[in-house]
């Protein structure tokens, strides 16, 4: 059996997430973390022995065109619709910002 996670643990996870959790949810983001711990260890009782992996559910193809490089002319229309644009990249706010980590 897996172990239980307890609040602090949950707390750990979260901020590994980069996610912040209320003191007021913590119970039941910890609950819930147990449950789906639970269902794992429901699935690794399967017996899998001489069953092949899944890798499609169906028996369609995907067929793709050739990846072809093709210049539309519209870098100026794109960029003017960009809330920010700088030497002609579009400007992005940071998502990951490293300066935060412990």
């Amino acid at each position: 059996m897996t172990e239980k996670v307890n609040e602090e643990k949950t707390q750990h996870i979260a901020g590994l997430a980069k996610l912040s959790i209320d003191k007021e949810d913590l119970p039941k983001f910890t609950e819930q973390l147990n449950d789906m711990l639970e269902m794992l260890d429901e699935i690794d009782t399967v017996d899998t022995d001489g069953v092949e992996p899944t890798y499609t559910v169906t028996d369609r193809i995907n067929v793709m065109r050739e990846d072809v490089a093709d210049n539309w002319g519209q870098r100026d229309a794109l960029l003017h619709n960009a809330p920010e644009a700088v030497d002609g990249l579009i400007r992005v706010p940071t998502i990951i910002d490293e300066s935060e980590d412990k």
